[in-house]
């Protein structure tokens, strides 16, 4: 974690607390951004041991996100910060809800390992994999910017939830015309589908984690925000 990069935005009098829960963050980021990649991984491989230590380990994201929150709560009730340090407290706050939804759908997509797959449904999985590749990059490009708090970046990363959606729709599609092509396939298929659903679903996220940095920096609430007001921030 870069606390120099953050430390420009904030005040002096309570560094310290908040370098403490931005180093949680980070910490928390990275277990987030390995149980996608592990589910990801459990997937493609079809490692049902791996699938299962991301289960299991889902606890330990929880455990983040009540223990930062306490923090933060904390400090609020103590510093009783304002301005930059409010919105800062706060995208923290928004952030770790996001974080611990993104585990949570790592959780499904782990699952998916766990069904079975004979070997002409192989292919169902290819396309999964592709816009897991995708969404994974999306989270790694948007927690590298909340640890620079880099607004420039999380504009342009911003932008990539709609190419995101544009291959979810299309593996929809092609996952939609298997199930009618193969009716025996419908109960693999479906699997698949909740799947790609949740990988949308941390697009989404990482989307959000972004327009926390732009409320943070600019002290603006985007979410509502054309892409090209985005652009004139």
């Amino acid at each position: 974690m870069d606390n120099l990069q953050i430390g420009r935005h904030i005040s002096g009098q309570f560094n310290e607390d908040l370098e403490r829960v931005i180093n949680n963050v980070m910490h928390m980021g990275g277990l987030v951004e390995k149980q996608v990649a592990d589910a990801l991984a459990a997937v493609d491989q079809r490692d049902v041991t791996l699938a299962k230590q991301v289960l299991s380990k889902d606890y330990q994201v929880n455990a983040y996100e009540v223990s930062i929150d306490d923090e933060c709560t904390r400090i609020i009730a103590k510093r009783q910060p304002a301005a930059g340090d409010l919105r800062l407290v706060m995208a923290i706050v928004k952030t770790i809800t996001d974080l611990e939804r993104i585990g949570d759908e790592a959780e499904k997509i782990a699952r998916v390992a766990l069904e079975n797959f004979s070997t002409s449904q192989q292919y169902l999985l290819v396309n999964l994999d592709n816009l897991g590749r995708r969404v994974l990059e999306f989270l790694q490009l948007s927690l590298d910017a909340f640890t620079r708090m880099d607004v420039d970046a999380a504009i342009k990363i911003h932008q990539m939830d709609d190419k995101i959606n544009r291959e979810y729709e299309a593996l929809i599609r092609q996952l939609m015309t298997y199930m009618m092509e193969d009716p025996r396939s419908i109960p693999q298929v479906m699997t698949v589908i909740w799947s790609a659903r949740a990988l949308e679903r941390i697009g989404d996220r990482c989307q959000n984690i972004c327009e926390h940095i732009i409320y943070f920096v600019k002290g603006k609430v985007v979410r509502h925000t054309t892409a090209e007001e985005m652009k004139n921030l």
